[in-house]
């Protein structure tokens, strides 16, 4: 990947849609974070990877960023769903987007 590209381009390019059974391993290391659903992935995974504790603490306080819980995760793969999945080590980040 070209080093001119900023942050948010190579967020934006490493962003994709995985199965969450695909994810049940690192699930169980403890590195899956959800990311709520009317936040926007990229900037969240930019907050992140820069360390913007003044984004992300508030969103962690109100539960819209929080590590995937073991309800969560079965009623997610009971689904079978799709996730948004970005990787912003060691955390992976992952956000379910129903289809409108």
């Amino acid at each position: 990947m070209s080093e001119d590209l900023s942050l948010r381009t190579k967020i934006n390019q490493e962003t994709a849609r995985f199965p969450w059974s695909e994810l049940l391993k690192q699930f169980a290391t403890g590195t899956v974070i959800a990311i709520d659903a009317d936040l926007d992935l990229v900037d969240i995974a930019e907050a992140m990877a820069t360390d913007n504790t003044t984004i992300i603490a508030p969103l962690l306080s109100q539960g819209k960023i929080a590590k995937v819980s073991d309800t969560q995760a079965q009623a997610w793969l009971e689904q079978n769903l799709m996730l948004w999945t970005v990787v912003v080590k060691p955390w992976i980040l992952v956000q379910h987007r129903p289809e409108a």
